[in-house]
């Protein structure tokens, strides 16, 4: 039994979560800032509410991906940046088991989301709905959104926009332009670790028909683009800092450029060698996770 639960723990891929949950913590930060607002139970219930339906996405994404054989067909995989878990590639978990695992997810976030949309209001339903919706129908049928060349788009918005405007809204019970303003960056750069992770993945998914940028572009091409993905957060927040839309304390996420700057460097270097890219994906996860970290750390201090 307790073998069994720790396959299920590892099917979440936990350590990736990170990828919701600071945008939902920079939503708070935000509403701290401008509103002066905060409810300790209410984020904790968006804490978990976001992790629930990203992990039940995750969970989702890895058994569709098995029903079309991409992850099957993936011997260019990075673990654990690339192909998925693999636990039903090495029979430890079945199909079947994965996608119970996904609905009990589901599940769990829409109890969340419930609550909050009674305690907060309807925003809460439809920002968490839609943000579900896109997480299974990144790689379900009918839509697939992965292969139809809005993939990277739909994540940036989920991953970045949507969930640190529903955090705001949560605190503050209303929506506003500056929480949209400051995930903005962070979109951007959680579409850059969608991104450089495809690069291993390339030639299963084209044999499966995941026809994402990376597929379309072929991974030469496709690496002149990842340096404008890298270096726009940073244009963003200066940008936005000039104009007086982010607190000045914002600009400790540029302390994070070097460690983009290098992630560059290795892609322009070796796009073609799965192996040796490897160290582009970690450092654009860290850069990501870094920045988020940081820039949520500035609205707080300015507040």
């Amino acid at each position: 039994m307790a073998g069994k639960l720790k396959l299920y723990l590892l099917e979440l891929r936990a350590p990736f979560l990170a990828a919701s949950l600071l945008p939902a913590g920079l939503g708070a930060a935000v509403a701290l800032f401008h509103i002066g607002a905060f409810d300790w139970l209410h984020f904790a219930f968006t804490l978990l509410g976001v992790a629930a339906l990203h992990a039940g996405s995750n969970v989702a994404n890895d058994y569709f991906d098995h029903k079309s054989g991409c992850d099957e067909a993936n011997t260019d995989y990075a673990r654990p940046f690339t192909g998925g878990s693999r636990l039903i590639q090495e029979g430890l978990l079945t199909p079947r088991q994965v996608l119970t695992e996904s609905i009990l997810l589901y599940a769990l976030g829409l109890g969340c989301g419930i609550y909050l949309t009674i305690t907060v209001g309807w925003w809460v339903l439809v920002l968490g709905a839609t943000g579900a919706a896109c997480g299974f129908f990144y790689t379900a049928p009918p839509l697939r959104l992965c292969a139809r060349g809005v993939g990277e788009l739909v994540v940036g918005v989920n991953f970045g926009t949507l969930i640190t405007l529903g955090s705001y809204y949560v605190q503050t019970g209303t929506l506003a332009w500056a929480p949209v303003v400051a995930s903005v960056p962070v979109a951007v750069l959680i579409c850059a670790v969608l991104y450089i992770n495809q690069f291993q993945d390339a030639r299963a998914d084209e044999a499966a028909r995941k026809r994402h940028w990376v597929v379309r572009l072929g991974r030469r091409r496709a690496a002149a683009l990842f340096p404008v993905m890298m270096c726009l957060p940073y244009a963003a927040i200066a940008t936005s800092v000039a104009a007086r839309a982010m607190p000045a304390w914002s600009l400790l996420a540029l302390l994070t450029l070097p460690l983009a700057l290098r992630a560059v460097l290795i892609t322009m270097k070796f796009h073609s060698d799965s192996q040796r890219l490897v160290p582009a994906n970690a450092l654009t996860v860290l850069t990501h996770s870094a920045f988020a970290l940081l820039l949520g750390a500035g609205y707080l201090l300015a507040t």
